[in-house]
């Protein structure tokens, strides 16, 4: 397989060209001839004109790559080395929605032939490779796994908006459905990846892998969020005591905040479900997540609280939030617990809610959150809630918020980004 494709005999498809998808499928075609598969044929106009729709990519990174788009079934028959590359959320009810990644699954199992490879880099519960999508493809296909067609699974390991660790500088895990198939496919993806490839014995512990590194850091942050809540009712400031105990060389840093997004804030949720199928209840799992989804709320109460005590009713007061992207210096909104702070101050009856975001789309936010954008600031607000701290942030001074701020106006610093800095007002950071 390595071989008809480093030779151009044989091509490689990538199948959903998102924030994942893409950088994949371009970097590939620098080496290869490659087919991007998205099913949006709005999408793929703006890729064929060298425009990444995740606004994450310079147009730049199009050029000299042998890659063909298209929107049609048909187009990818001819590809024998399929990427998987589609989203893996969760439902209202924290639940694994593997719709995408079946629906993707369906559309190679359609065109799969003999002797063709399957790579899933979508995040899953370990075993959901073998158990839910290899089935559907034989099913669809007619034929049998491992005999006919092989399989492996490499996570995706992009951080998006980091412009220092890309996906050719990470190092890479792969794996295979058996030795053949595990070799050639880190074989593959050497290609690309200039970090090196880590080979995972088997699927599942390439799978298991994936999941720990994001719920890991949610662990984490949930304990950090968790002390934030009870330092505030000490009456000192998280950062400072932070600051202070990472003086010590093995402290581990991180830091309170929102944890959305579609890794962090998800992938945990499919580790809980694959262990309560298998009658264990997580309890430090689950914890973290109950933490790191209560705090949009929290802010939003502390917000309401500091109004208060400024002798503002919540029903007269303006608020302004100031960023709404799951994370900073990024275009991207799903799973944004901004909105939790949103609908929180809603709930308190707060008469006026200003969003502004300097990257996120408001007709994008209209469509998934029924709210649209501020274009800016407008008039005199009681309370500022800087939720989101992207780098035009960065640089503003007290002056720049006096524009904006109402006499006693709260300053909520969710990241602790101004701290010393906004002098002028009630501050307030977790």
């Amino acid at each position: 397989m390595y071989k008809q494709l480093i030779n151009k005999n044989e091509k490689l498809a990538v199948i959903g060209l998102g924030y994942v998808g893409l950088p994949i499928a371009l970097e590939f075609a620098r080496k290869l001839s490659v087919i991007g598969f998205d099913i949006k044929p709005e999408r793929v106009d703006l890729m064929r004109k060298g425009i990444d729709p995740s606004r994450e990519l310079e147009s730049e990174a199009f050029n000299g790559c042998d890659i063909h788009y298209t929107y049609k079934l048909e187009e990818i028959r001819e590809a024998k080395f399929y990427v998987v590359a589609v989203p893996t959320p969760i439902d209202d009810h924290n639940l694994p929605d593997l719709k995408p990644l079946l629906a993707a699954t369906e559309t190679v199992g359609k065109v799969l032939k003999k002797g063709d490879y399957v790579v899933y880099e979508s995040t899953v519960y370990p075993g959901c490779t073998e158990e839910d999508c290899v089935p559907l493809l034989e099913k669809l296909s007619g034929l049998t796994f491992i005999k006919d067609f092989k399989i492996g699974f490499s996570p995706e390991r992009i951080n998006p908006g980091d412009k220092e660790h890309t996906l050719t500088t990470i190092k890479k895990i792969t794996s295979g459905c058996d030795p053949e198939s595990s070799e050639e496919i880190a074989l593959v993806y050497e290609l690309i990846i200039k970090a090196g490839i880590h080979r995972a014995s088997s699927i599942k512990v390439a799978e298991a892998a994936k999941i720990i590194e994001n719920t890991q850091r949610d662990i984490n942050i949930a304990f950090m969020n968790e002390l934030s809540i009870i330092f505030n009712r000490l009456g000192i400031n998280t950062y400072e005591v932070l600051e202070a105990a990472g003086t010590k060389w093995n402290f581990l840093k991180f830091f309170p905040g929102l944890v959305g997004g579609h890794c962090i804030g998800v992938d945990p949720y499919y580790l809980v479900y694959k262990a309560k199928e298998l009658g264990y209840h997580p309890q430090i799992i689950s914890a973290g997540r109950f933490i790191n989804d209560s705090m949009g709320g929290y802010i939003a109460k502390q917000t309401v609280k500091k109004m208060i005590s400024a002798d503002k009713n919540p029903r007269d007061t303006r608020v302004l939030i100031m960023g709404i992207t799951f994370k900073e210096n990024v275009s991207d909104i799903r799973n944004s617990k901004v909105v939790d702070i949103y609908k929180e101050l809603q709930s308190f009856g707060v008469n006026q809610i200003d969003v502004i975001d300097a990257f996120a789309d408001s007709h994008e936010v209209k469509e998934e959150y029924g709210f649209p954008l501020a274009t800016k600031p407008s008039g005199k607000y009681d309370a500022i809630i800087v939720a989101v701290s992207h780098y035009q942030y960065l640089s503003l001074d007290d002056a720049w918020f006096d524009n904006f701020a109402d006499k006693d106006c709260v300053f909520v610093d969710v990241k602790g980004i101004f701290r010393n800095k906004a002098s002028k007002f009630k501050y307030w950071s977790l």
